[in-house]
């Protein structure tokens, strides 16, 4: 009676405690489930960063071998600066540009290569051939060309030269009734020094131990300002010039090529680009430059100059033959990918990418064709390893970067976010690019992109990463440029770098990046020049810059962790936090008007 009695409160007490043990389990795993869903909301590039990146350093030998060994990148080179040409945006190389590229994305085993159009550009326009010469007192063939979207002269024509200096609204005056028929030389002749420095740079150790310094600057705030008042007073001046030209019915326009870096702008260089050109927007319609205008080498430009200055008549013969294509073209950046293999992370995204329009006096070979065949080559390596990334690791290549990064913004705008410029009377005098702007508006696919990488400093090989004030991912591209210190890669920079289409991406709290290139001759004769031709590319450079980049957007793609963000930025806040500091000093008296 008693087992029997015992075995009855034994089995009570199971039907009371398995119901409660199952109920306390339930809880233990939704509370479990709630730390998990937490965690798993939290997006990744905020969770714990190891202190150790797991390298695949056979991935690295891989990547080395197909990328230094077997490159074909000056094969895409030639194809796209001997055979296409110059990319000006909205001009029918820029589209048979676009077209090449997703083709050969495709070829290469890139799925879903596509065009995206970012919105309407601007007049589609060509230079089909321009000439210049002297007829009187002696005659010469000069170098020149039309700047971009210079209307043509419709045949030869010939004119008495003249020289107009206008630097004010009083100067206009001295010139009215007196230009018809006339070619304007319109700008200063500037000294020509001799050659005294190399054109070709390479970075010392002890420059780049500078570069990975950060300098803390005073004042930068109030240099930006000064810097745009004397933008936005130099553009309305050139386009109260240009009506006036038009007005007084000039017949064309010559403009001094400006230098370059260590006096590279002479020898027969020119650089033909927007300050070339006469007003600032000329590819829009209602900018439209209405008197044919050309840029000279300064040697030419010199010797009528200074025959103007001696008062010895010239008279100068030109031709000018562009083509309009549309006043309403629109821009198109390519987009292909390998896709990702990893369920969970499939669908975050690493991007590599480059600006693929041009200016029209070279073959755009250096900017930025290198940066486009680079990112190219970065795929094909990829592609021809067989590689599975993680993430999908996806190219971009920009138009309407020279104009403004509108091909990247664009893209940035419809895909991760925008923060609207304000339309105050100051602003909208700026290009858009430079405009204040209210709070971003993000995007959910601004959540997936762990990371931009862009290459567009010319050829040069690369020495090191622009971390773009990102103090996070020091850490871990330090590890990443270890096992490549033979190559030359061996500096961060904390600077925020400028210029190009990685800005795009930062403005929205995506990591951007721009590699820190030996400068080579970019700055000094090929940037926007004459000069920017195939030759002008180095092959051995382009072998490393493309293997280095193919390194990072791999390591990107394996990770764990997407890579760390800094704060994301509030640029409606700008104003407010460089304002000064309200009532700081106690004994300070306000002023007269704001007693009242």
């Amino acid at each position: 009676m008693l087992d029997r009695c015992r075995r009855l409160v034994s089995a009570l007490l199971l039907t009371i405690a398995i119901p409660a043990c199952a109920a306390f389990a339930a809880a233990a795993d939704k509370d479990k489930a709630k730390t998990k869903t937490a965690e798993d909301s939290t997006p990744s590039w905020e969770q714990p960063q190891p202190a150790t990146e797991n390298l695949d350093l056979t991935m690295y030998q891989r990547i080395r071998e197909e990328g230094l060994m077997h490159s074909k990148i000056m094969e895409y080179g030639s194809a796209l600066a001997d055979d296409i040409g110059p990319r000006l945006t909205g001009s029918p190389n820029m589209a048979k540009a676009n077209a090449w590229t997703r083709d050969q994305l495709t070829a290469m085993g890139c799925v879903n290569a596509h065009l995206e159009d970012w919105g309407e550009f601007g007049m589609g326009w060509q230079q089909l051939n321009t000439w210049v010469r002297m007829t009187a007192p002696d005659t010469a063939v000069f170098i020149a060309q039309a700047t971009p979207w210079s209307p043509s002269t419709n045949g030869t024509v010939s004119g008495e030269a003249v020289y107009v200096n206008i630097q004010n609204d009083a100067d206009f005056d001295q010139y009215k009734g007196k230009l018809a028929g006339k070619i304007v030389l319109l700008g200063e002749m500037r000294d020509v020094p001799p050659l005294d420095k190399a054109l070709f740079e390479r970075y010392t150790d002890k420059e780049l131990e500078d570069l990975a310094q950060y300098p803390v600057s005073a004042g930068a705030a109030a240099d930006m300002q000064a810097r745009l008042r004397a933008y936005i007073q130099r553009t309305r001046m050139v386009d109260k010039i240009a009506q006036f030209l038009a007005d007084e019915k000039a017949t064309a326009v010559i403009r001094p090529s400006r230098d370059g870096k260590n006096g590279g702008g002479s020898g027969g260089t020119i650089f033909d680009d927007n300050g070339a050109a006469l007003g600032r927007q000329p590819y829009l319609a209602d900018h439209k430059v209405k008197v044919p205008v050309v840029v000279m080498a300064i040697e030419s430009y010199g010797r009528v100059y200074r025959l103007l200055q001696a008062h010895v008549p010239v008279t100068l013969e030109m031709d000018v033959e562009t083509k309009f294509t549309g006043d309403h073209e629109h821009g198109f950046d390519t987009v292909a990918e390998i896709p990702g293999t990893d369920p969970k992370l499939q669908d975050e995204v690493v991007m590599v990418g480059g600006h693929l329009d041009s200016w029209i006096a070279g073959t755009g070979a250096t900017d930025n064709g290198a940066g486009s065949i680079v990112a190219m080559e970065v795929m094909r390596i990829l592609n021809s390893l067989g590689v599975k990334p993680r993430r999908t690791i996806r190219i971009a290549l920009w138009s309407g970067e020279e104009e403004g990064l509108y091909g990247s913004r664009g893209y940035v705008k419809q895909h991760f976010g925008y923060a609207a410029p304000v339309n105050t009377l100051d602003q909208a005098a700026l290009p858009e690019f430079m405009r204040k702007t209210g709070p971003l508006e993000l995007k959910p696919e601004q959540k997936l992109i762990s990371g931009y990488f862009n290459v567009d400093n010319g050829s040069g090989k690369i020495r090191g990463v622009y971390l773009q004030e990102n103090a996070t991912i020091a850490p871990i591209f330090a590890q990443w440029i270890e096992p490549l210190k033979d190559l030359g890669v061996t500096t961060l920079s904390m600077r925020n770098t400028g210029g190009t289409d990685h800005l795009s991406f930062d403005a929205v709290g995506i990591p951007g990046f721009q590699f820190i290139q030996d400068n080579l001759d970019y700055e000094s004769r090929t940037h926007h020049s004459n000069q920017d031709v195939y030759e002008r590319l180095q092959p051995a450079d382009l072998k490393q810059i493309a293997t280095v980049e193919a390194i990072f957007v791999y390591n990107a793609a394996m990770r764990d962790q997407m890579l760390p963000r800094k704060p994301l930025p509030h640029p409606e806040l700008r104003d407010q936090q460089n304002a000064p500091l309200p009532n700081l000093f106690p004994g300070a008296v306000p002023p007269a008007d704001e007693k009242k």
